[in-house]
């Protein structure tokens, strides 16, 4: 089997959670009756391994400097990102932004107190998230880092829903590159 094919099994196995009789509210605000809970898949050694391999994939050739994306959905594959870094010949630092500014302790990067982890202003950055659905949570990651004085030169999803989140990030002349839609699990 195909490695992505391989991936969407699990993801369909692990993470997604249908239910016909009753709906759930979800980051964005909308109610849905169907969920992915990928943090099951990205904490797994076959799923985890799969997921990066993916993301290697839409990385090639990309002149990037840091990779991050909001908590705590791109908190895991950044970490994979930078952990295995070294398949793309090269180190690759990572950052998250927060949801809410912490209220305690002064970064000594220099980084705003919602962005922890490693970034320097005026670099290049790739923006990762597990699921996107209207696009608000990585818009908001997104304006963060444009503050901070970086260009966003790419940015990837696991799974989108297909709710928005495409064409919003097209009116900021970003394009979205999902591994899955939520289309490719039937949905």
């Amino acid at each position: 089997m195909e490695e992505s094919e391989r991936l969407k099994e699990i993801i369909k196995e692990r993470t997604l959670i249908v239910k016909e009789d009753a709906m759930i509210t979800l980051a964005s605000g909308l109610k849905s009756n169907y969920f992915f809970d990928m943090k099951t898949v990205l904490l797994s050694t076959e799923g985890a391994n799969l997921i990066i391999k993916e993301i290697f994939k839409r990385l090639q050739g990309v002149q990037f400097d840091y990779i991050g994306g909001m908590e705590s959905g791109a908190i895991p594959i950044v970490a994979l990102i930078s952990a295995n870094s070294a398949v793309l010949g090269r180190n690759i630092d990572g950052f998250f932004v927060r949801k809410k500014k912490k209220s305690h302790g002064e970064r000594k990067s220099g980084i705003s107190n919602k962005i922890d982890g490693n970034l320097k202003s005026n670099s290049n950055v790739v923006i990762v998230d597990d699921v996107t659905t209207t696009g608000g949570s990585i818009m908001d990651a997104i304006k963060e880092v444009e503050q901070f004085g970086c260009k966003i030169v790419k940015v990837i999803t696991i799974v989108d829903r297909s709710q928005g989140a495409k064409e919003k990030l097209a009116e900021q002349g970003i394009k979205l590159d999902a591994l899955f839609t939520a289309e490719n699990f039937g949905l």
